[in-house]
């Protein structure tokens, strides 16, 4: 699939498709407690979606059963939202969603704490965030898409963490998934040249031990092999000639939970 170059009229239906999305995983956010089930979050989120005229991009989407994935812990992506998973004080999740405004697709996850978390979590989920926006400092015309994903794996492996390589972010726009895939970490070349229109899914999964993942019985979920948390943060990001513009994120975020 080619590397599509969004028109201004498809830029500004995506720019509404990011900041609906923005506002559901903020609802979200507070929502957030000890007690709920990952089936809770779902429901809520799917609620949220369609209040705002749009469609979750994640239901169905290869078959993939929920609105919402919710990933808990050492749970890199992909978590299937259950009854019977219930949040614990100390947990750590991350909430990973997209809507469709008008055909356009939006995604973006953020990764919470639930309740009192540990420094070590805390710390994990912030250099997580931070690592995204040390790779959008490349993320604008002229430069290579891989230098995004450099500067996103050296400064997480920098704090010693594992930078996942399986999962990788993407293009996005009349579709969830397109052209150019968005590695996190050094690549040995240079990627292609990003362009002004350019509509971009960038996002770190961060675990804290080892990079290597596996994937669960149910072909889905994605774990830690060694089990350590894993965080993961998300936006779409529209490339412009200067500096990017996060459609996803306008403003401060609900992250002290």
């Amino acid at each position: 699939m080619p590397i599509t170059i969004k028109s201004s009229r498809e830029i500004e239906l995506m720019k509404e498709a990011g900041r609906i999305l923005e506002k559901v995983h903020n609802e979200l956010a507070v929502a957030l407690r000890p007690g709920m089930s990952t089936l809770d979050i779902d429901r809520l989120g799917e609620e949220l979606i369609r209040s705002y005229g749009c469609i979750p991009s994640f239901l169905d989407y290869n078959g993939y059963p929920a609105s919402i994935c919710v990933s808990v812990n050492d749970e890199v992506v992909h978590g299937i939202p259950t009854a019977d998973r219930i949040l614990q004080e100390g947990d750590i999740v991350s909430l990973d969603a997209g809507v469709i405004y008008k055909g356009y697709h939006s995604d973006a996850a953020r990764t919470y704490g639930i309740g009192e978390i540990s420094a070590e979590a805390q710390k994990l989920i912030k250099v997580t965030r931070e690592s995204f926006f040390e790779g959008i400092k490349y993320a604008k015309e002229g430069n290579h898409l891989f230098d995004i994903s450099a500067a996103i794996g050296r400064y997480a492996e920098g704090y010693g963490y594992g930078v996942v390589r399986d999962l990788c972010g993407h293009g996005i726009g009349t579709n969830l998934h397109e052209s150019p895939e968005i590695p996190n970490y050094v690549m040995n070349r240079k990627g292609v040249k990003l362009k002004a229109g350019m509509t971009l899914a960038i996002e770190p999964m961060i675990n804290m031990g080892g990079y290597e993942v596996d994937w669960m019985d149910d072909d889905w979920t994605v774990v830690s092999r060694d089990h350590s948390l894993s965080a993961h943060y998300e936006n779409t990001v529209l490339i412009t000639e200067s500096e990017p513009v996060l459609l996803t994120l306008s403003g401060p975020e609900p992250f002290e939970k």
